[in-house]
């Protein structure tokens, strides 16, 4: 089968992860197809779930870093107000000696779970694509249109740009794709991606000017799109509307349930989560954490507008990520609840020093040529003019650049040790 230049994505560094995913749900589909249940709603849930479990260790990271930072940052305040309008180099050697300190105590690093966001952030939008292009990705889902684009044509971008909703979001592709088509074919693409987002009001259209060809693709995209009775590519919205005005109230409730279930199962993995602290060690608000406290109280309320609004299939990612990220996350608590932070600071703090041993730099001799730092910086003569300070340590750093690696951990500790006994001298 050709590939779909149109409807999958073509971002570099993203458009391969798309493409990994994209492999992951249509083996899932396969496997439904083969079984006998080929339901895109029912290949959304399973496909969501493998991938958070393929996610869980980033995940844990994450959260034991969260757990972490909240013991951590009280300290880590402490060792800045301590510093606060000291900014001679002494001093600032001082306090990032005394930061990573801290950091390896408790074995985390400081770019905290930077790492696992950066690797998490572009697999779920990835998500988000395979999930609302899956006639890009889904080979079983990309044949029902076969049949169907291929006898369309520049012709018939008039009818549908005047009776099909779903025109508009794919407007500018049409016109590139009117360009090429008469090489490279990729119109045929454009009319998938229409299609695939046209709702039932817009089949009625197409089936009455096409006649048996498109409600042949219809009724088997229906067939893929029946979840407990709903056609999960209209959205909950435009369901509610047609059940109104038809009498069928068992899909008015089951179409309001979407954006319902997908609020309150965003409520509770938020209310599960560990939660930003707002007040800093001096009791002070914080702004920033104030800000993130109020975003996750309102993105419940914010994915309900959004899941009524989108088509159901959308709703259902979103209500089974928010289920598959709830149990996550109480599995994770208890295995959080379980590790003894103290002994884990022990053997950190440890491995710490082992690790300043190897490099050369005995761990008490740092600590106090740190404490020695601070005391003299504290107690600096004022008689002193700023260029001899200057002077003092362009001396020092050129005599520990003769005698240590220009660089090193062990050079800018013992500048520190040699600034300090020249200025006791003086």
């Amino acid at each position: 089968m050709a590939d779909i230049l149109l409807t999958s994505n073509s971002t570099p560094i993203f458009k391969y992860i798309v493409w990994v995913l994209g492999k992951i749900i249509n083996i899932i589909f396969e496997f439904l197809y083969l079984i006998r249940i080929p339901n895109i709603g029912l290949a959304i849930v399973l496909f969501t779930i493998v991938i958070y479990m393929l996610m869980m260790p980033l995940t844990i990271k994450q959260q034991k870093f969260s757990k972490l930072s909240a013991r951590m940052n009280p300290e880590i305040q402490a060792i800045q107000k301590k510093y606060k309008g000291k900014n001679d180099q002494a001093s600032m050697m001082a306090m990032n000696q005394e930061t990573r300190a801290l950091y390896a105590k408790y074995g985390v690093s400081p770019s905290g779970s930077c790492l696992q966001m950066l690797i998490q952030l572009p697999v779920l939008f990835a998500l988000y694509r395979v999930i609302y292009q899956m006639p890009a990705y889904v080979n079983k889902i990309r044949a029902c249109f076969d049949g169907f684009v291929e006898n369309l044509g520049t012709a018939d971008i008039t009818f549908f740009q005047e009776n099909v909703s779903s025109y508009v979001y794919y407007k500018k592709q049409f016109t590139e794709s009117a360009l090429a088509g008469a090489k490279f074919g990729n119109i045929q693409n454009s009319f998938i991606d229409v299609l695939n987002r046209a709702s039932s009001s817009d089949w009625e259209k197409i089936i009455e000017h096409y006649g048996s060809s498109a409600a042949s693709v219809n009724e088997n995209l229906m067939k893929y799109n029946n979840f407990l009775g709903l056609n999960i590519g209209d959205s909950p919205s435009a369901i509610i509307r047609t059940a109104i005005s038809n009498g069928a109230w068992l899909l008015v409730v089951l179409a309001a349930l979407i954006p319902i279930l997908s609020a309150i199962t965003q409520w509770i993995n938020v209310k599960l989560a560990p939660q930003p602290e707002t007040n800093n060690n001096n009791g002070e608000q914080s702004p920033m954490m104030t800000s993130m406290k109020t975003m996750n109280m309102i993105m419940p309320f914010v994915s309900a507008i959004f899941c009524y609004t989108l088509p159901a299939g959308m709703g259902i990612y979103w209500i089974s990520s928010a289920l598959v990220r709830t149990v996550q996350q109480i599995v994770i608590n208890k295995h959080l609840n379980k590790i003894d932070v103290d002994e884990m600071m022990k053997n950190n703090m440890e491995k710490y020093n082992e690790k300043l041993k190897k490099a050369g730099l005995p761990p008490q001799q740092l600590n106090n040529n740190a404490k020695l730092s601070t005391k003299n910086v504290a107690s600096q003569k004022p008689q002193r003019s700023k260029e001899e300070k200057e002077e003092a340590i362009k001396k020092s750093t050129e005599y520990y650049n003769n005698h240590a690696k220009p660089g090193s951990l062990t050079a800018k500790a013992n500048m520190v040790k040699q600034y300090n006994e020249k200025n006791n001298k003086s």
